[in-house]
């Protein structure tokens, strides 16, 4: 038997001010967007915005349904606006926040498991890993290099081989 360890580090911030500019901006661009998710029944607004390689900034947010299977996480809307709107195009960065309606607000969230396979397979199509900027409307930001950190042993299409 081997017993292996797989482990990976990440940046903490005590807010958004310590932020580079540009990382401040885009999370600043989720913060608002959460303005627009469409959560009525777990009143927890989700926005992403995405910083691709060309240069423009996508958003996405939440979007519930009376049939709960049915929603989608603001970042695998934001990741489907990105491949219609601009295909094959890599995301270099994407920040993620939120604002509770019914509680706190002020820590940073961090993609589900289905988001992390999704985030994962999109840097495997593009060749490109997609750093994650993770935050609430105030407090801590979490900064990933890579979302596929997040998902040590994901799946992929080389498994259908």
């Amino acid at each position: 038997m081997q017993l292996q360890q797989q482990s990976f580090q990440y940046e903490v911030y005590n807010d958004a001010a310590e932020l580079a500019p540009a990382d401040a901006a885009l999370l600043q661009k989720a913060r608002e967007t959460t303005q627009q998710a469409y959560a009525p029944y777990s009143h927890f607004r989700v926005g992403a915005a995405a910083l691709l390689a060309n240069g423009e900034v996508v958003t996405g947010t939440n979007q519930e349904n009376a049939s709960y299977p049915v929603g989608i996480c603001a970042e695998r809307t934001t990741l489907s606006a990105v491949a219609s709107l601009f295909p094959g195009m890599a995301i270099q960065t994407l920040a993620i926040s939120y604002f509770n309606e019914l509680g706190q607000s002020g820590h940073p969230i961090t993609p589900c498991g289905i988001c992390r396979q999704s985030l994962t397979e999109h840097e495997q199509r593009t060749s490109t890993p997609i750093r994650l900027i993770m935050a609430g409307q105030t407090g801590k930001v979490f900064i990933v290099e890579k979302a596929s950190q997040l998902l040590p042993f994901s799946f992929s299409n080389e498994d259908m081989l």
